[in-house]
């Protein structure tokens, strides 16, 4: 008998390659919230997304001009510790307190649950954040009543005559 030689195949040989997908970025929407007391709250997984030196940063703090009723607040890194507000750190969270001026600026904390969006923006130089206000009930839409065609059987007409 001749001697020949065998090439033996494995179980990766007989399936196809997989093709790397390419990852997209995801978009990530950077929310926080105010609490009860007054206090703008910036979650631990959003502060990760702003900025490392987020928690140490002083801010100022403002609102559009001529405005009653503020439905952004703006706030702007600062350097300078006079007339700032300071992140002060918490369990799983940051915050900044201020429920004297939230009252003043037409925000009712204790009312409302409010919600906001933070987008950020460059204000003179400095690194800023627009928090866009919204509240729990405006997010919340009713369900449409249906106005279409009924399903399943008819009813029978219990006024026929015997």
């Amino acid at each position: 008998m001749k001697s020949f030689s065998i090439q033996f195949f494995s179980l990766s040989d007989n399936s196809l390659p997989k093709e790397k997908k390419e990852a997209k970025p995801k978009k990530v929407v950077l929310t926080g919230y105010i609490s009860g007391a007054g206090k703008l709250v910036f979650p631990a997984k959003t502060v990760a997304q702003l900025d490392s030196d987020f928690e140490s940063s002083f801010f100022r703090i403002g609102t559009q001009e001529g405005k009653r009723k503020a439905k952004s607040l703006y706030l702007v890194k600062s350097e300078e510790s006079t007339d700032s507000f300071q992140v002060q750190p918490a369990a799983k969270s940051v915050s900044i307190s201020l429920p004297v001026l939230l009252k003043k600026i037409g925000v009712d904390f204790s009312e409302t649950k409010y919600t906001f969006i933070i987008k950020p923006f460059e204000y003179e130089g400095a690194e800023g954040f627009e928090l866009e206000l919204s509240t729990a009930n405006e997010e919340e839409k009713p369900k449409v009543e249906y106005t279409g065609k009924r399903r399943g059987r008819k009813p029978k007409n219990r006024d026929v005559e015997a």
